[in-house]
């Protein structure tokens, strides 16, 4: 049996609440220069999971597909600014952007990420999978869901 994907986005979205609460010195400046893939050579890998909830982030934007980016950023990214950015994933958020404080440690995040690929595993996923690749894949899933 396939597990809801509403109940599957609360897990990773208590896992994002989690690590929001934890006193780390870290702050997004806005700026989407982290999001530009090609430039930093940083793509983050998504579990199913964070794929999900981009998804149905970007989803209940009215989106349907996730848009080619010819110039290797985000394909979220529109005027320096993420179009998801409450569903934004796990590594955006653990700011691997050097202007919001550089990349979390892994000791940090350890039990988070641990807890994130339950659920990947749970879903059937093996891992992580870059950012684009992840979410279309998530947009056809909830597509057929219908």
């Amino acid at each position: 049996m396939t597990p809801d994907p509403r109940t599957i986005a609360t897990e990773v979205r208590a896992v994002y609440r989690e690590w929001e609460q934890r006193p780390l010195e870290r702050s997004c400046t806005g700026s989407g220069d982290c999001c530009r893939f090609r430039a930093t050579g940083r793509t983050p890998f998504l579990t199913k999971g964070e794929a999900l909830v981009a998804a149905l982030a970007w989803r209940a934007a009215g989106r349907t597909e996730v848009p080619a980016s010819p110039d290797g950023a985000c394909p979220f990214l529109k005027n320096n600014r993420c179009q998801i950015y409450e569903g934004r994933p796990f590594g955006c958020r653990t700011h691997f952007c050097d202007a919001a404080g550089g990349p979390a440690t892994r000791k940090e995040v350890r039990d988070l990420i641990q807890r994130l690929e339950d659920i990947d595993h749970r879903l059937g996923g093996n891992g992580g999978v870059n950012l684009p690749g992840a979410v279309a894949a998530a947009m056809a899933s909830l597509g057929r869901r219908r």
